[in-house]
């Protein structure tokens, strides 16, 4: 089993997909959905796909006759997207790395991926063979987040948690998830790799949880965070999360909360 497998098996796909899912990544399918429908593809790749919530979003949006090949890395994840989605005879799954895509040149009209092309080692690697796999006048439609600072509840879990741990501050959020928000980097890593008349919408939404706790847990018990600060101190998890939910609650209120989270949503052609 990869690392990555044993980071993400038992309850963390899980916890992704009750807290993270409508915590910030729900409206963000919705629209990725949208515009993709938009398209009328007959043939869909999804990369990326994590817990399936573009999955969920678009299978229902496409054309009787589509076909839609929905792929993660990670196969825990894809199992329990799987699990997650209504029966769909048009529906494959199966587990793919998007680096080295197992499919024929030209074979999609449309490879879409939400928030996973910051998590590629090698993203203009992967942008080749996104291109490669599609067909002339095909489209790659994808998203990303925003700097950590447009994301007010990963920012205040950040710097929270560098509080606790000022020696050695957990910035997987910041490094990773929010590292990849350089417009004019995104462009040109786009088009070296062939792409075509790329357009880049920064898109904010709302992020609403019924207390502060919610995205506290989400952050630092349901994404890589909690292996970071785990790593720090074994036995420290609960209070570090309590801690991030202190701050949030100082910052917002005690009772419901809602703050902005941005990404850049990104279209680009063949």
């Amino acid at each position: 089993m990869l690392e990555t497998d044993k980071v993400f098996a038992g309850s963390i796909p899980e916890n992704y997909d009750r807290y993270m899912v409508p915590l910030i990544f729900e409206p963000f399918a919705a629209d990725i959905a949208r515009r993709a429908a938009s398209l009328s593809p007959g043939a869909v790749l999804e990369i990326a796909a994590g817990t399936g919530v573009v999955t969920r979003a678009l299978a229902p949006k496409l054309s009787p006759d589509a076909s839609y090949v929905v792929t993660d890395l990670n196969q825990p994840m894809l199992d329990y997207a799987a699990s997650r989605q209504a029966p769909d005879s048009r529906i494959e799954w199966r587990q793919a790395d998007a680096l080295t895509l197992p499919f024929e040149d030209a074979a999609f009209d449309l490879v879409c991926c939400q928030f996973g092309a910051m998590f590629f080692p090698n993203r203009p690697s992967a942008y080749r063979e996104a291109r490669r796999v599609l067909k002339p006048g095909g489209h790659f439609l994808f998203n990303v987040w925003d700097r950590i600072e447009e994301n007010v509840f990963a920012d205040d879990v950040t710097n929270a948690l560098a509080r606790i741990f000022p020696n050695d501050p957990p910035r997987f959020l910041a490094r990773t998830p929010h590292g990849y928000h350089d417009t004019a980097l995104i462009r040109s890593e786009l088009e070296g790799a062939g792409f075509s008349r790329v357009v880049i919408e920064t898109r904010a939404e709302q992020s609403r949880a019924s207390s502060p706790r919610l995205p506290a847990v989400a952050y630092c018990q349901g994404t890589v965070l909690r292996t970071e600060i785990e790593a720090r101190d074994a036995g420290k998890l609960d209070a570090a999360t309590d801690y991030a939910a202190s701050a949030i609650a100082d910052r917002h209120g005690s009772g419901e909360v809602a703050a902005k989270i941005q990404a850049h949503v990104i279209m680009a052609a063949v």
